[in-house]
């Protein structure tokens, strides 16, 4: 059964598209995609049976040597950006080559997932005719071998030769290592000499692209009150820093929460007579006595938002709500930097027209923008700044982030040969 299920999926790589407008050179890529495809599966099983969650260096690494090697073949110049000792991090893979001609691209992606070595394995193992599951097979060593997929193709029909193509792949993107002005500085001056960014992140079926990621900050939360008796409360006492911090927490809801593509979670909220916390650690300790008003709460929480402007608009609103405190209290709040947002642009949306241009050439129908509110922080938005960008390149699946993680194995063949047909196009490109 496996052997048939195995040879469904081969197969389906070669009858899947139809009332293709493309040019000579573009068949003959979507044909070199078709021959390719069984090797490409065979490397997405290899990578995705080795652990690689973000604190395994060495699983990291070694999917990186993996794809290096499929990558040296190919005419790319390798290089390993090593991270600090003290980042606990195993460093990035950086493809390269170097043309003269067409718009100079950078494909994104990342090596780790977010499964570490002591959570239950999940190898690669085909369910059905459709559906692959696998550690990281979605998010996104699929899409690393989209992109692989892609390069190999053009090399060989050579239409490398004057391309300039830069493959990124991250180790830490599912935990970046802190500071990220050193995990994140390569990736963002090397983003800086390039026009394009597209990144391999799952893709939301045949016919959605990201345009635009919210971006991801933290902020922080004190409130401190007199403590008293409990009889006093409200009185003489003073209100207290648990009510004074749950009506600050409150406002934030009653006040922002209706704005689109903002968002803002309290994901920790301790108070008491006697609190600690470690937020950086995402933890903390409280006790006290139902008699006794709480004198100190500490809350930790995210902000995520569209635009720059977005979010500072947001910050000064919350900062507005904490000075207006109750009597009997003080509260202050400070913010911090995460991941910026991809903002949409109109270059982003100029690409996703040519995406779209390229999707309906090929019989597969047009592609439009996807909703911002539906994906999380991502590493592009650390370059959306620089380039024109597109998101959700990568393969199609389910459960992303949790055990039997999927790839349809449908879509997957299909989005290799429309991917390398769109990069094969921008390479052509001269304005």
């Amino acid at each position: 059964m496996k052997k048939y299920l195995l040879y469904c999926i081969l197969t389906a790589c070669s009858s899947s598209l139809t009332a293709q407008q493309l040019t000579s050179q573009e068949v003959q890529l979507v044909k070199q995609v078709e021959a390719n495809y069984a090797e490409m599966v065979n490397l997405l099983k290899e990578s995705v049976n080795i652990n690689s969650g973000t604190f395994n260096q060495a699983g990291v690494k070694a999917v990186g040597d993996l794809y290096a090697k499929a990558l040296e073949k190919l005419g790319f110049t390798i290089e390993w950006i090593q991270m600090p000792a003290s980042m606990k991090r195993a460093g990035h893979l950086v493809a390269t080559r170097k043309g003269k001609k067409g718009k100079k691209i950078l494909l994104l992606g990342h090596l780790d997932t977010v499964f570490e070595p002591d959570m239950p394995s999940n190898p690669f193992t085909i369910l059905n005719d459709s559906t692959i599951t696998g550690q990281g097979i979605n998010d996104m060593k699929g899409g690393d071998v989209i992109m692989i997929a892609a390069v190999k193709a053009m090399h060989e029909l050579n239409l490398l030769q004057d391309a300039t193509i830069t493959i990124y792949m991250t180790g830490d993107e599912e935990n970046a290592g802190e500071p990220r002005s050193i995990s994140r500085a390569d990736f963002i001056e090397r983003a800086k000499q390039h026009d394009i960014v597209l990144a391999f992140e799952g893709a939301s079926g045949l016919n959605s692209v990201a345009t635009a990621r919210r971006g991801s900050s933290g902020w922080e939360l004190i409130v401190e009150g007199k403590q008293a008796h409990s009889s006093g409360v409200f009185t003489g006492a003073g209100n207290g820093a648990i009510y004074e911090a749950a009506r600050i927490v409150n406002s934030f809801r009653e006040t922002l929460s209706k704005e689109p593509y903002l968002s803002f979670n309290p994901g920790i909220f301790i108070g008491g007579s006697e609190v600690t916390a470690n937020f950086d650690q995402q933890r903390g300790e409280a006790s006290g006595k139902t008699n006794i008003i709480s004198p100190k709460t500490y809350v930790n929480g995210d902000l995520r938002f569209l635009t720059e402007a977005q979010k500072m608009q947001a910050r000064n609103t919350m900062q507005k709500i904490v000075s207006a405190h109750l009597p009997g209290t003080k509260a202050s709040i400070t913010f911090q930097d995460g991941i910026p947002s991809m903002a949409p642009t109109k270059g982003n949306e100029a690409l996703a027209e040519l995406l779209s241009k390229t999707s309906e050439d090929m019989g597969l129908g047009k592609v439009v923008p996807g909703n911002p509110g539906s994906r999380g922080a991502g590493d592009i938005s650390y370059v959306a700044a620089y380039a024109d960008c597109l998101d959700g390149l990568g393969a199609a699946g389910k459960g992303a982030h949790a055990p039997g993680e999927t790839l349809n194995s449908k879509l997957f063949p299909i989005l290799m040969k429309r991917a390398t047909v769109f990069i094969y196009r921008l390479t052509q490109m001269t304005h």
